[in-house]
Formats: structure tokens, sequence, C-alpha cells
């Protein structure tokens, strides 16, 4: 592999780097990413060839590492694949193309758009003194006007999508892009919108872990298992009043699970049953059928099994 650089001065023995690379890519890449980068840009200074099994043995890392390093390198554009190995690409050069939009006159409704953006302009003010410590990379004004103009957010709202991602660590695009994804599809626009969202989230953690502890399940639910909880409560519109009553019905069984109340749960659903009342009322009848059909088989000494054979959800209730 041979490794070439760009503007390179043989008057000068240490290996630098941009600030761009501090504010800009240092977060996105794993540790051994960084190794092998800040080793590939070093040997590139003297123009070395090298292998990447050389690699793997010098850095110490495993080749499968190399080759995901490389890979992601690639896809971020700090180097680029040639026929004979890869150049370093100046990543000061990357980001002016990134940000460098030539225009040389603005229309008066893009002047009023200026002037209505002022507390735009203070929102990510904001952002880069809170979460960037007043040094914000350049490209990250591009990201969130994108942002602003894709989910419709107000600038409160954008704020608090920051500030959550970075109160978890996770002060990435991919994270931000995800999470912005989550609360567009959410219908969150204003920071009310935010604020209803956070409230029945809070309902949805609490009912989780009451249903846990019923379950007497001790570790964190699944992914799925709270996908059912979000559709029971979110879709169904059912709270704990009648999930209580599903969770009942686990007692006979001897390894209840999420799908056995899943299934009570649609039933329910799907008869548009909406209160506890309703609920119990539908139970009630069930048992009195169950009764009937008991009786009649013990007076006239005959099973209909066909009867018996049940053909939908009917044999959940029939204890």
């Amino acid at each position: 592999m041979k490794l070439e650089q760009n503007d390179l001065s043989l008057l000068f023995s240490t290996t630098c780097l941009p600030d761009i690379f501090f504010t800009e890519y240092l977060s996105q890449m794993t540790g051994d990413c960084i190794k092998v980068y800040l080793y590939i840009n070093f040997l590139a200074k003297y123009n070395k060839d090298i292998k990447l099994n050389d690699l793997s043995k010098k850095l110490e890392l495993p080749l499968k590492t190399i080759q995901d390093s490389i890979k992601f390198l690639e896809e971020e554009n700090l180097i680029t694949k040639k026929n004979t190995g890869y150049i370093i690409n100046n990543i000061q050069e990357v980001e002016l193309h990134k940000l460098y939009t030539p225009k040389v006159t603005s229309s008066p409704e893009e002047i009023e758009k200026i002037a209505q953006n002022k507390y735009r302009a203070k929102a990510i003010e904001n952002i880069n003194n809170e979460f960037f410590q007043g040094i914000m990379s350049p490209s990250w004004y591009s990201d969130i006007d994108l942002w602003f103009k894709k989910y419709s957010f107000d600038e409160e709202v954008m704020i608090a999508l920051f500030r959550y991602c970075f109160n978890r660590s996770a002060l990435h695009r991919n994270y931000i892009q995800t999470v912005a994804e989550g609360w567009f599809k959410n219908n969150i626009k204003t920071f009310n919108d935010l604020d209803k969202y956070y409230e029945k989230q809070e309902k949805l953690n609490t009912l989780q872990k009451t249903i846990s502890k019923k379950l007497g399940i001790h570790r964190n639910l699944s992914q799925y298992e709270e996908g059912y909880i979000e559709k029971w409560n979110m879709d169904y519109g059912y709270n704990m009043d009648v999930i209580e009553i599903a969770l009942k019905k686990t007692t006979s069984k001897a390894n209840p699970n999420f799908e056995y109340l899943d299934k009570l749960l649609t039933d329910w659903h799907d008869r548009s049953f909406k209160t506890s009342n309703d609920v119990e009322a539908f139970l009630l009848q069930m048992k009195e059928k169950n009764k009937n059909i008991k009786t009649l088989e013990k007076n006239t000494g005959y099973t209909n099994y066909d009867q018996r054979n049940y053909n939908d959800l009917n044999s959940f209730y029939a204890n």
C-alpha cells in the first residue's frame, strides 16, 4: 500500500493534524481507528510503502480491525484509494468544499428571512457554547440549518435535541439524526409538543416498570417487549387497569410471556373494548358460557368435541 500526503514539507519532523480533525472527526472514530489514522499520517510523511498485514502487526491490531478502519476513513473522505495505494486527504480542503457555495446576490425574501432568523442564530450560538465550548466545527452549522428545514423544529426543540444527545454522551451526527427522526415522527415541532411527548414517555416508562415488577422480571426489558407495551398503551389506549386484567390471566400459565399477553390485549382491542368494565363484562360472559357448556356436558354425558375445538381466542377465557 503506497501512502502519499499532499503539501508535505520535509523541513519539519513533526506530524501535524489540523484542528478541524479534533472538532469534526475525532468523536466519530473508534480508538483503534484513530490509532490507524495517526500512524498512516506518520508513515505518509516519509512516503512509506506498507501492507495491511504489516500495519496489523505493527499496531498489534487484528487485520479485520485494520480493514474496518481503512473502510471508515474512506467513507469519511479522510483518505482516497488509488491504484498504488491511498492518498491522505487534506481535510481542511474537504471541509471547505462542503461549506463553500458561490452566492453573489440575495433576494429581498432571503434578506427578510435572515432578519427573521435572529432567534435561530441565537439558538445555534447557544448550542455552540453549551455543547462545543465555543469551538463547534463549521460543518455543524450546515447540518443544524438542514435539520431546521427538514423537521421544522423551533429553536427550543433544536437546543433540547442537542442536550438530549449530549446527556447520553452521544453527540454524533448519526445519533442526533436518529433522535430527530423519532421526534419528527411523533409530530414534535414546538417545545410544547416535546413536553407532551416527554410526559407520554414518562407514563410509558412507569407502565413498563409496573408490568416488569408484576411479572417478576428483574432485568431490563428487551426492545421487543418494550414495543409490545408501547403498542398496548399508545396504539390500543390501554392503561394499567386493563393490562392488569390480562396479567391476572397469566397466573394459571406455567411460562407466561409477552406474546400471550399481546394475544389477549389484541383480542380485546379487536372487539373494540375500551375500558376495564368492557373487558370484565366480556370475561364474565365467557365464564358463564363455559359454565353452561360444562353443565350441559355433565347432564347429558355427551361431549361435543367440535364445540370445544376453539378456532379463535376463546380458549384463553376457559378459566
